[in-house]
């Protein structure tokens, strides 16, 4: 019998070390593959040159929405994210979906660089907020359960570990959840995510576990979207379903769904392509082009020069009235 107890024990041991390795080269592979795109920055921060260009391990310009994959390993389950706004920053950087490459940008507003408000309590964006790469919601689908059109942009990402990330980062995220804000009349989807190196992603697997884990933090989000156009002087922002948080399963088919409309957008078989830019180095779609002309775009762009300096106004308080 104690022969046979310590056979099982050796053979559970060993098993154990053998799903250890795996773990191990899996979260290895996703390190490699954040590892092998690189940011180029370009213009002078906080003003209209500024952009953020991305290059591939061959040093080849590419492309944050099309480029780069969006699924980190085979199984589907850890997604790649684009960081474009950094936690507790205020400058609104967006994916460039207009321009070549599809730079990261700074918002533009009447000829000025846009920054959110801070809307107490909060400072700046309460995450790193940033998107999908290899999704796109299609403005010419209307939605069946928000009843509104996509907003023709990569799917909006939430990451709400510890870190704070860097601008053009590249992450390697678990979906969690959803909310559904309608904007302005369009369906704007906004994926809650944290990065799978973070303390508590082994506790966070779905939308209850933020509640339960990180309590007041879904309500703070919610929020945060309501509120933080008002003092531009736009009304509160609306959200489907009573702005309930959608589970893990609901947001991955959203995810999924958008990345199918992006497949038929970089292959040409739509032809609602509105002010996108659809250039890619990768893909193998009638939109590629050659390392030479992605080098020329970014040759062409205004050299790194220093940062600009802010408005003090950025980081005054914004009080809203309870409804």
């Amino acid at each position: 019998p104690f022969l046979r107890t310590h056979a099982k024990l050796r053979t559970c041991m060993l098993r154990a070390l053998v799903r250890s390795y795996r773990a191990s080269s899996k979260q290895l592979l996703i390190t490699r593959r954040a590892m092998s795109f690189r940011v180029e920055e370009r213009g002078s921060l906080y003003t209209l040159d500024y952009r953020v260009y991305f290059r591939n391990s061959d040093n080849t310009p590419c492309s944050p929405f099309h480029d780069i994959p969006l699924y980190a390993n085979h199984e589907k389950t850890v997604l790649n994210m684009v960081v474009e706004v950094p936690r507790w920053t205020n400058a609104k950087m967006e994916i460039a979906t207009g321009e070549r490459l599809n730079p990261i940008k700074q918002d533009v507003k009447k000829e000025k660089v846009r920054f959110v408000h801070n809307c107490f309590p909060y400072h700046g964006y309460i995450w790193n907020y940033g998107a999908f790469p290899q999704t796109w919601e299609d403005p010419a689908h209307v939605d069946p359960r928000t009843k509104c059109k996509g907003d023709n942009d990569p799917l909006d990402v939430c990451e709400i570990g510890y870190k704070i990330a860097t601008r053009g980062e590249i992450k390697q995220v678990k979906v969690l959840g959803c909310l559904a804000m309608i904007d302005e009349g369009e369906t704007d989807w906004k994926i809650l995510a944290i990065d799978v190196n973070d303390p508590l992603a082994g506790k966070l697997n779905d939308i209850m576990d933020v509640e339960k884990e990180m309590p007041g933090f879904l309500n703070a989000t919610r929020e945060w979207f309501k509120i933080y156009k008002i003092p531009a002087g736009k009304p509160p922002n609306a959200f489907a379903f009573n702005g309930e948080f959608k589970n893990r399963e609901f947001a991955t088919s959203i995810v999924n769904e958008t990345y199918k409309y992006w497949s038929d957008l970089i292959q040409k078989k739509t032809d609602h392509v509105t002010g996108l830019c659809c250039d890619n180095v990768t893909c193998q779609s009638p939109y590629l082009i050659q390392k030479a002309d992605a080098d020329a775009i970014i040759a062409k762009s205004p050299a790194p020069g220093p940062v600009a300096s802010i408005n003090p106004s950025v980081d005054q308080w914004h009080y809203i009235p309870a409804n």
